[in-house]
């Protein structure tokens, strides 16, 4: 009996060991809804790049009228708008605003409204020319409907 205890304790051990090495399952990522239109093939360029990194998307094709409503319920004003609004965990998302600040904001969770990269910069997700880069700023939506900076991208040629 006590041949078979130390095999229990040698493998359970192993067990153990092997077991803290091989990391968790990768963390599961809240799901994004996108509101947009039909025909913009950067909108469905930017769900792409979501998409590869680890975000699982459902996207809703609506005429621009009912974006307007989506983007005007959800506190975007007209010039922090840009084509396409996402919702996640909370959140909006507004235009191009890259993956890794969204994981950002999520980490952070702070208190509001969201993200936007209002219009639509050469170079941020879903609207690469090469390897070309505008500058441009993902501004944080506070309550208040006021911004402030969350992360600034410098122009790249």
């Amino acid at each position: 009996m006590e041949t078979l205890d130390r095999r229990t304790l040698v493998f359970g051990t192993a067990s153990l060991i092997i077991a803290s090495a091989v990391p968790a399952s990768a963390e599961t990522k809240p799901s994004v809804r996108v509101a947009k239109t039909a025909t913009c093939g950067c909108c469905s360029a930017w769900v792409d790049h979501m998409r590869a990194n680890g975000f699982k998307v459902e996207a809703e094709n609506m005429a621009m009228g009912q974006l307007s409503r989506v983007k005007a319920d959800a506190g975007i004003k007209p010039e922090l708008a840009s084509c396409h609004t996402a919702h996640v965990a909370g959140y909006t998302i507004e235009g191009h605003v890259p993956a890794a600040d969204v994981e950002k904001l999520l980490r952070q969770k702070p208190d509001a409204i969201g993200l936007t990269v209002p219009g639509m910069p050469i170079g941020s997700p879903g609207m690469e020319v090469g390897t070309e880069r505008d500058a441009y700023d993902v501004l944080l939506i506070k309550r208040d409907g006021s911004t402030k900076v969350f992360t600034r991208y410098e122009a790249k040629s």
